[in-house]
């Protein structure tokens, strides 16, 4: 489905800059955002903040401070003027770059303003509505009863006493968040681009039918755990991928892309650290769950499991190190058939029955058996290692049993069978009050409970097929390219920002004219 309203948002705010020459249209727009139009309609009462905003959508205005911003019902967020600056999800605002800013946004507390033009996206003709001058505080628009509200969901429910409440306000002493960046001359125009620079799921259009075709006699079975500890993935070390040649290496869709504590991509390698004439190579950048601080790498957020459809997901997993030499990038398609690893089949496991996921390969589990996938999933937990902590900011306690994560945790308060709805509610709650300020990893912890039913440690039967796109996408450098590279070794990646320059070294010498690589 495509973002129709961001379409018509991007529509009002061209109109506005296109019309400053003082045509007819151009008096309509100032009309519509600043007092009485030319076609009659009345005009807002002058104190209402409504006054500044032309708006082709019922929309919700957010006080910067330094001016309003307008978040959309689809999550789009403009200036008054209709430039896109930044997108609303889950109760946050995110920067163009993904950076997640500020976060416990109730739409409730905000003021509300109704739509006060139609734009024809094809034509770019304005036409103010004769209710421009709708009450801002017309009690319809209230994030509560409002079916465009994308926070009115039962899972989001403000009134939740599961849900915390937090300040809207950006902390300038926490160092998990980046402020928004109003200077940023990226900006973002394409609805089919996400806030987070990649193509939006539904851009994607139409999954292949095999993701979803039946395999449940297939005779190949296998059982799901789970964790997320934000280490550097297995799979963006060079070791763990096919260095043979430049094609075996991009025909292994390179390593997996690491990012640094504020979610921002930065090499899977460079040139060594102690790179010289004598001695010339590359060398993994250093994982945060060997620097244990902000220094290193992480799991970039996006990577977590999103859902195609009420029938379909797409996720990453670490497969068995004992089936693959090299495994990392590879896609299987996995149906779940109602068991348990355990077999002890709950109302959680019935309830995933059926459905389907694909999969990618993104680590290597020595610990994984053969035909097990440990699924990439915030909440899981953060088994032998954990750089998830550092990355958030809080303590590991915070993020539920070591195996098993927040679930692991409802079951022990809850007992070990209850019904699906009651480990949903706690997962929930559990994954809002750690994960409020990472969207991402927000999206992913409440899939497990919405989509994932809350299932612990299900069977499955499985195969091996193509990856999606999504996946490809998600998972391939956008660095590392290809095997070879000039970029100069860092210590410490926590202050490299998107569209920073890449520091390099130039080694290639007489008597090693091959350069810097292996």
């Amino acid at each position: 489905m495509k973002r129709k309203l961001f379409k018509t948002m991007i529509a009002a705010g061209a109109v506005a800059m296109i019309c400053a020459c003082g045509d007819d249209a151009a008096t309509k727009a100032a009309d519509a955002i600043g007092g009485v139009g030319s076609s009659g309609s009345a005009s807002p009462a002058v104190d209402s903040p409504c006054n500044g905003v032309l708006s082709a959508a019922d929309t919700w205005l957010f006080d910067t401070g330094n001016g309003y911003w307008v978040i959309y019902a689809d999550g789009a967020v403009t200036d008054a003027a209709g430039k896109p600056v930044a997108a609303f999800v889950d109760g946050s605002i995110m920067t163009l770059d993904g950076v997640p800013a500020v976060s416990g946004i109730d739409l409730n507390t905000l003021t509300p303003c109704k739509a006060n033009a139609v734009i024809d996206t094809q034509t770019g003709e304005l036409t103010i509505l004769s209710s421009a001058s709708a009450d801002p505080q017309d009690p319809g628009l209230s994030a509560g009863n409002d079916p465009l509200n994308p926070g009115s969901s039962a899972a989001t429910n403000p009134e939740d006493p599961f849900i915390p409440k937090s300040s809207t306000s950006v902390n300038p002493n926490d160092t998990t968040t980046t402020p928004l960046d109003e200077s940023s001359s990226s900006v973002n125009t394409d609805p089919d681009i996400g806030p987070d620079g990649f193509p939006t799921i539904e851009s994607y259009g139409a999954p292949p039918a095999e993701y979803t075709k039946d395999i449940l006699n297939n005779g190949k079975t296998g059982w799901s755990s789970r964790y997320w500890d934000a280490c550097k993935p297995h799979c963006s070390w060079l070791s763990s991928v096919d260095t043979t040649s430049e094609e075996t290496y991009e025909a292994g869709m390179t390593v997996a892309r690491n990012c640094n504590i504020h979610d921002v991509e930065v090499p899977a390698f460079t040139l060594g650290h102690a790179v010289q004439q004598y001695w010339m190579g590359f060398e993994g950048t250093n994982s945060a769950c060997d620097t244990k601080d902000s220094t290193g790498t992480f799991t970039c957020s996006d990577m977590a499991p999103i859902a195609v459809n009420e029938n379909l997901s797409y996720g990453y997993v670490a497969g068995s190190g004992s089936l693959y030499k090299y495994g990392c990038g590879k896609c299987y398609h996995l149906q779940y058939n109602g068991g348990n690893h355990a077999n002890d089949v709950k109302a959680t496991h019935k309830a995933l029955k059926g459905k389907h996921i694909v999969v990618m390969v993104s680590n290597i589990g020595y610990d994984v058996e053969e035909g097990q996938f440990d699924m990439l999933v915030p909440g899981g937990g953060v088994g032998a290692f954990d750089a998830l902590s550092t990355m958030l900011g809080v303590s590991k306690s915070d993020l539920g049993a070591g195996s098993g994560g927040f679930l692991t945790e409802c079951q022990q308060s809850l007992g070990w069978d209850n019904t699906v709805e009651a480990y949903q509610k706690c997962v929930i709650a559990k994954c809002e009050a750690v994960f409020s300020k990472w969207p991402n990893l927000l999206r992913g912890c409440k899939w497990y409970a919405e989509w994932y039913m809350a299932a612990d440690n299900p069977t499955y039967n499985w195969e091996e097929v193509e990856c999606p796109q999504y996946l490809i996408d998600h998972y391939m450098t956008t660095i590392n390219t290809t095997k070879d590279n000039r970029y100069r070794w860092r210590d410490d990646w926590s202050s490299y920002k998107k569209g920073d320059e890449l520091e390099t070294q130039e080694c290639l010498t007489a008597d090693y004219p091959q350069g810097c690589g292996p």
